[in-house]
């Protein structure tokens, strides 16, 4: 519980087996968690045996993508305050109190992983990432009007329930760039949003996506396509009094 308000933390796996377990112990020890859901989609061997044996549910999810795996996850939470991280290591867990003081003044609360006094040594934000996760930010905040923007990839976030309800209610998007989706959503509906710097770390493995320089290339570009099309469609609000 935070402030009266039921907490739920929803950690989508694939590629994490190594990281997981030290991830759902570390939240745990934090004593703010009401339940962690650990989304396991089509996850590496060996994942849901890290899982066991911890304060943690799994649940499966077939439907491969990382949107895919979140909206099962937010379908799945029952807290009055929703957070979503990923579990490989590069977050710090305790920046989840940053989060929820947030949460006090805004609907959703969006992490940032490119200030340069966070980044840890070691961490996969080099120049590129970084300068890439900035300027996709910069182009959606200057054509939806949005607050400060300044990473559009980071997957560290909170979200109270009515955030939560028009996510499941608007976005679609079942891979990699559900991220922006929602950002936008977010964004367009007149929630309260903002942006706050967290700590970065060093991963534990190697990402499927910013692993790579062209596939996190491609991954932006098709994030500029949707961020440039949604802005020319209408934008059906389902929150009531919008």
């Amino acid at each position: 519980m935070y402030h009266g308000q039921s907490v739920s933390l929803i950690l989508p796996t694939y590629n994490e087996k190594d990281s997981i377990r030290e991830v759902i112990n570390n939240f745990a020890s934090l004593g703010v968690l009401d339940e962690i859901i650990v989304i396991n989609n089509n996850a590496k061997e060996g994942t849901s045996q890290e899982v066991a044996g911890t304060a943690a549910r799994e649940v499966l999810e077939p439907d491969q993508g990382y949107g895919a795996a979140i909206m099962r996850g937010l379908r799945e939470a029952r807290g009055q305050l929703v957070v979503v991280c990923e579990p490989d290591g590069t977050f710090l867990e305790r920046d989840i109190f940053k989060l929820l003081e947030y949460s006090r003044d805004f609907d959703v609360v969006y992490g940032s992983r490119t200030m340069n006094d966070l980044i840890w040594e070691g961490a996969n934000m080099g120049w590129f990432l970084r300068f890439g996760n900035w300027s996709v930010a910069k182009l959606m905040e200057m054509l939806y009007g949005a607050t400060s923007l300044s990473d559009v990839g980071c997957t560290y976030r909170l979200m109270n329930r009515r955030a939560l309800e028009l996510v499941l209610a608007t976005c679609r998007i079942k891979a990699n760039y559900f991220g922006p989706e929602m950002m936008m959503a977010t964004i367009r509906s007149g929630l309260k949003n903002v942006q706050i710097p967290l700590n970065y770390k060093e991963r534990v493995g190697v990402s499927s996506v910013t692993g790579n320089h062209f596939v996190a290339f491609k991954l932006g570009l098709r994030m500029i396509r949707l961020i440039l099309a949604k802005r020319f469609t209408k934008f059906n609000n389902p929150l009531p009094g919008a």
